[in-house]
């Protein structure tokens, strides 16, 4: 069969990284850093996907406007002691790779930093693979589909030929507001009953799964 896709984004956090636990953690160790009732696993895992100042305040919208910063040092601090001991979550590696390998050109659109995510990169040894990526600090945050435009209009792709692979909602509305299709993947920070309303091409259960259906369908 001949493909369907070109490009393929992927977001990093939760899609290629197992990460969520980690984020979550740094979260809740943050807010009672400086006196906040700590967030419940399921309220920090929503926000997971979003810009780092979007998500802490989408998380404690309450929070004074001057204590945000202070809030934002005290997560960075919990997750950057930790995040170079994050893995990838099993056959990323190999399945990256063999998707380059295949000609399609590979992407990345994350709510990280510029900074983390270059970080990760060269940490986890995917560098090579990644032609272009946008990040929550270069650009509008996800839901917006800035970064997925901005990808396209890089790399010369065609939208129709454009496929946002991640594991949040906020990925899946991402590619619709920016009309391209999307694929969702359970694994990570949200469950399949807040992904399937946003009408992913599939849901899949490991990155394993991911890599077989875009060998068979992309």
């Amino acid at each position: 069969m001949p493909k369907q896709f070109d490009l393929l984004i992927f977001d990093w956090d939760g899609t290629l990284m197992d990460s969520a636990g980690v984020i979550v953690d740094s979260i809740q160790r943050a807010c009672v850093d400086i006196g906040l009732p700590t967030p419940t696993e399921h309220a920090s895992r929503q926000i997971i996907g979003l810009g780092l100042v979007q998500a802490l305040q989408a998380l404690v919208p309450d929070l004074p406007a001057d204590d945000y910063p202070r809030l934002v040092e005290r997560y960075r601090k919990h997750y950057l002691g930790r995040d170079a001991a994050i893995p990838l979550f099993p056959g990323v590696v190999d399945g990256i790779r063999a998707l380059h390998s295949s000609g399609f050109q590979l992407a990345v659109a994350t709510g990280k930093s510029h900074v983390g995510l270059s970080r990760a990169l060269d940490t986890s040894g995917l560098r090579p693979w990644f032609c272009a990526t946008r990040c929550a600090d270069q650009t509008h945050s996800k839901p917006h589909p800035a970064m997925v435009l901005e990808l396209i209009d890089e790399l010369g792709a065609d939208p129709a030929r454009t496929l946002v692979i991640g594991d949040t909602s906020h990925d899946l509305l991402m590619a619709a507001n920016a009309g391209v299709a999307s694929l969702g993947v359970t694994y990570g920070a949200h469950e399949a009953a807040s992904l399937h309303p946003h009408a992913p091409a599939a849901l899949l259960d490991s990155f394993d799964e991911v890599y077989a259906w875009l060998d068979a369908n992309a």
